[in-house]
């Protein structure tokens, strides 16, 4: 019978290692981390369900139509009556700054790995490995480097939901015409001035592709992440797991999968012009 293969010790031992020489950068960046979770939530916990109803109406009124606005509506409303506002607010900052935070990082690696071929065949794959491997899996370094609450919650998120925006950056940015960098270079650009005035603009509707499929799996990723204190809906269908109550579990999921649709249609708007501005 042969041995089963197990490198399941180093990879614990690599981690502890990281955890006993590296404790004062993780202790900072789990500060930095805390503190802007916390601001945003503070900030969107001072506008108030009301006030975060009121700017959904408005920008839904205004990026897609009548229609959707009355939808956003009676979706807050709902989200309000049925007594999970405060959560959904909670919910709606961990996604936020968990996609704030992939998109400061996944942004400039997709720039990187399309302008850098070296780089893509490195990155790619590790991208392959971070779609693929099972949501929870990432809880468990994260805790063991960051604890319990937000801070592990938010950086699991970012692995897990960083990879879209980085592929569609860099799919974004090699699929722009050869002529229209053959024009810039033609009229002198530097490297720099091709990025930012011919490559960025016209692979800006694929970025926010990007940015749209970030922003939902840093939705879900976040309700997986109260298993690890991070609040919000999460704890809600949390307890109506393990109190097997079917009633609080449905009415919480309903509230996820509402926050969610407004999400994604408002972050998918800002692909296109406004409604009024086709019409």
């Amino acid at each position: 019978m042969t041995t089963p293969f197990d490198f399941s010790a180093e990879i614990d031992s690599g981690i502890r290692y990281l955890l006993s020489h590296g404790g004062p950068f993780f202790d900072a960046v789990s500060r930095i981390i805390d503190g802007v979770a916390g601001g945003l939530e503070q900030g969107l916990g001072w506008l108030s369900p009301w006030g975060l109803m009121a700017i959904a109406v408005g920008v839904s009124l205004w990026r897609i139509g009548v229609g959707f606005a009355l939808f956003t509506t009676a979706a807050t409303l709902y989200i309000i009556y049925s007594g999970y506002g405060e959560h959904a607010t909670v919910t709606l900052a961990l996604t936020l700054s968990s996609t704030l935070f992939s998109l400061l990082a996944g942004i400039p690696l997709g720039i990187t790995i399309a302008r850098r071929q070296r780089a893509g065949t490195i990155v790619r794959p590790m991208l392959d490995f971070m779609q693929t491997m099972p949501a929870f899996v990432y809880l468990i370094p994260a805790v063991i480097l960051f604890g319990l609450g937000r801070p592990p919650g938010i950086f699991a998120t970012v692995l897990f939901a960083m990879p879209p925006v980085v592929r569609l950056t860099d799919l974004g940015i090699r699929q722009v015409e050869k002529s229209l960098i053959e024009a810039g270079l033609a009229f002198g650009c530097t490297r720099r001035q091709l990025l930012w005035k011919v490559q960025l603009p016209n692979a800006l509707p694929s970025i926010m592709a990007g940015v749209n499929q970030t922003i939902m799996m840093a939705m879900s990723m976040v309700i997986i992440a109260s298993m690890v204190g991070a609040g919000g809906l999460g704890n809600d269908v949390l307890t109506s797991i393990q109190q097997l109550d079917i009633g609080q579990g449905l009415q919480s999921g309903i509230v996820v999968v509402l926050l969610a649709m407004m999400l994604d249609r408002l972050s998918a708007s800002l692909i296109s012009r406004p409604h009024h501005a086709r019409t």
